[in-house]
């Protein structure tokens, strides 16, 4: 009789690890981390023609492609959280090349609009990216194995 060894794919551990990234993605928190980084991303590369400034060929190629990538980042999140969760860092990366883009890019494109647009957006990119990446399989668990305990002072 032939023993046939099951692949680590159907391991119970890592079975329900899966389900506790579904879980994690499916709260309130994480779909709204989610959706509103699709947005901003979105934002971010149609900003600028937007706010103004798609005269500025080298910013407006920065954003465009920044926000794209930060889009496609922010929207795995959801769908294949245990294989993205680690990208939310290269978004907060990407957020932070967003603030400090208007001085670092070639020509003259440190413009008022280009600076507050990108620093304010940036902000928004780096804290969602920021709450994607703290955002943990167990947490969500933990709370509900905690048994209630009545505070003093409470009828139960």
């Amino acid at each position: 009789m032939a023993y046939t060894r099951p692949s680590i794919e159907e391991h119970p551990d890592l079975l329900e690890l899966r389900a506790e990234y579904e879980r994690t993605t499916a709260t309130n928190r994480g779909q709204a981390i989610e959706a509103m980084g699709l947005v901003t991303g979105t934002y971010l590369a149609a900003s600028p023609w937007i706010v103004g400034f798609n005269g500025l060929s080298t910013i407006t190629v920065a954003n465009l492609i920044a926000g794209v990538a930060y889009a496609l980042l922010m929207g795995g999140i959801g769908r294949g959280f245990e294989r993205t969760h680690s990208m939310a860092w290269a978004a907060a990366i990407i957020g932070l090349w967003t603030i400090i883009s208007p001085w670092c890019i070639a020509g003259s494109v440190a413009t008022t609009r280009t600076i507050t647009n990108n620093v304010v957006v940036g902000v928004i990119m780096l804290v969602l990216a920021l709450a994607a990446a703290t955002m943990r399989p167990g947490a969500n668990r933990m709370r509900r194995e905690m048994p209630d305990h009545p505070t003093p002072g409470r009828r139960v």
